[in-house]
């Protein structure tokens, strides 16, 4: 039997976080971001598909309250490469990344002091992410706590609009796609998803579109802006 190599990025070795913003993407003043909301459905087929639906939430640094996997999208990957990297980083998870983005939402670090300069602003692009494996340690574990959600426990911890905006957006994908729950494929061996190409440290789920410039994602998805002070 052939039994596919671990990929260099499985080593645990190599898994440390990145650190700066020296390689960071800025468009119009604007730092981007790039996260995703981690999800798994359970086998319960009694129950609607809100009650299938669990969500992993990480904790923030000195903070009590708890957000998705994001963080700042470098000028040596896609966009849904940092997605997956912000996943494994934070919350220590791989998984099947859908290519399409939940949508893109313009939002203030609340990071930055000075709320009336535009530094601080940020446009974040938001994937769905369904999980497959989940790391016993991450580089970020030290600062991130994971914990995993049903729907309305989420929505009630959601202490942003956008989060909120981005959770009402996966679960109308969700329930678009009329998902069924499968096992999910092992992360050793690509062959297993056929319709999925290989990221760094996820599966990406592709689409009929292409999504994989800036300059697509831009005009194709309506920048959903919020208040910035």
């Amino acid at each position: 039997m052939k039994v596919a190599p671990i990929p260099w990025w499985n080593t645990m070795s190599v898994l440390l976080a990145r650190t700066g913003r020296d390689r960071q993407r800025y468009e119009n003043n604007f730092r981007l971001v790039s996260g995703c909301i981690p999800y798994r459905l359970t086998k319960d087929d009694d129950e609607g598909l809100c009650h299938r639906i669990k969500v992993l939430m990480v904790s923030s640094p000195n903070r009590s309250d708890l957000v998705f996997p994001k963080g700042g999208w470098e000028d040596d990957e896609t966009v849904v490469e940092a997605a997956c990297r912000e996943a494994l980083e934070e919350a220590g998870v791989r998984g099947i990344l859908r290519e399409v983005p939940l949508g893109v939402w313009e939002f203030r670090s609340k990071s930055r002091e000075d709320l009336c300069s535009l530094e601080g602003g940020c446009r974040g692009y938001m994937f769905a992410l369904e999980v497959t494996e989940e790391l016993d340690t991450w580089p970020e574990q030290e600062n991130h706590e994971r914990k995993w959600l049903n729907i309305q426990e989420a929505f009630q911890l959601c202490r942003y609009e956008w989060m909120r905006e981005a959770l009402e957006e996966f679960l109308r994908v969700l329930a678009d796609e009329k998902l069924e729950v499968e096992e999910p494929p092992t992360m050793a061996a690509p062959d297993v998803v056929a319709d999925c190409q290989m990221s760094a440290n996820c599966y990406v789920k592709r689409s009929s579109h292409a999504w994989s410039a800036i300059s697509s994602l831009s005009w194709l998805i309506p920048v959903k802006r919020l208040s910035l002070s």
